[in-house]
């Protein structure tokens, strides 16, 4: 009996080991480019990393779930194309295909996936995102463009400096942390948006919710020209703000408020028409 039980314990262990084998593909793809290359990476069901690497190669690692999803790729000069082709029979389980890749770091990046999530750290080129529920985190990113469009998935941005970031979602919640640029767009319909920074120098910085809330921690180094507004919902200021000499939003107490903080370098304004918006002092 005893020996029964041991075979069939041995059998179980093996099929799993075949199982995983099978079901777990590896493949390795990589491409010769020039300065500042472009990258697209799109899978229908998966995650895809994107850290920097080389300065002159393209690095594509395929994790592919089994065998009713293909890897199709192509280069056309300094243009690189990476896409999961899923087969007949294919679901979001066994259509999965998880990608890593190393890019030089002035790389134009475009990444989609519906379920990701999407990441992208060190880099200086231009990223561009696009997911249904996929989250998507960017780190450490200097000079280069930020576009992100998402339905539900969670967006976190860290410490991206010198360049425009433009973010639209519907239902997910947007974190900005450090984050600081010419251009900072934040486009929302029911997710909370929050910012954790000192909006910069000389910047035009953007938030908009439908009926999200709005959260924004400053330091009091902060220099900035604040414009916020809710029509239906709360608003609250804890930062000593001086007022306007000519501003087209008057102070309305407990809905908006307008006013500058030390030289009023760069322009923010909230905007929300049923969330709650509130500026606070760190």
């Amino acid at each position: 009996m005893e020996s029964l039980q041991r075979t069939a314990i041995i059998s179980l262990v093996v099929a799993t080991c075949v199982t995983t084998a099978v079901s777990d593909t590896r493949k390795d793809y990589r491409f010769p480019v020039g300065p500042k290359a472009n990258v697209s990476v799109e899978t229908q069901y998966g995650s895809i990393t994107v850290k920097p690497g080389s300065s002159n190669q393209v690095v594509v690692v395929a994790f592919l779930k089994s065998d009713k999803v293909e890897v199709d790729s192509s280069q056309k000069g300094n243009r690189i194309a990476i896409e999961s082709h899923m087969l007949q029979g294919a679901d979001q389980q066994s259509g999965q295909v998880d990608y890593e890749v190393t890019v030089p770091p002035d790389a134009a990046v475009n990444l989609r996936s519906s379920t990701g999530p999407l990441s992208a750290e060190g880099l200086h080129g231009d990223l561009t995102f696009e997911g249904t529920t996929a989250p998507v985190d960017v780190r450490h990113v200097s000079g280069g463009h930020v576009h992100v469009k998402t339905m539900s998935g969670t967006v976190n941005l860290s410490d991206i400096r010198g360049g425009h970031v433009e973010i639209t979602s519907i239902s997910g919640e947007v974190h900005l942390t450090s984050v600081t640029g010419p251009l900072v767009q934040v486009n929302s319909g029911s997710g909370k948006i929050s910012y954790d920074g000192d909006f910069g120098s000389g910047g035009d910085y953007h938030f908009t919710t439908h009926t999200g809330d709005i959260e924004a921690l400053v330091p009091a180094a902060t220099s900035a020209d604040f414009s916020a507004h809710s029509v239906l919902g709360k608003v609250h200021n804890d930062l000593p703000l001086e007022p306007r000499e000519h501003g087209r939003l008057s102070w309305a107490a407990g809905s908006s408020f307008v006013g500058t903080v030390g030289k009023a370098a760069s322009k923010v304004v909230l905007r929300s028409l049923s969330g709650k918006i509130r500026l606070k002092l760190r």
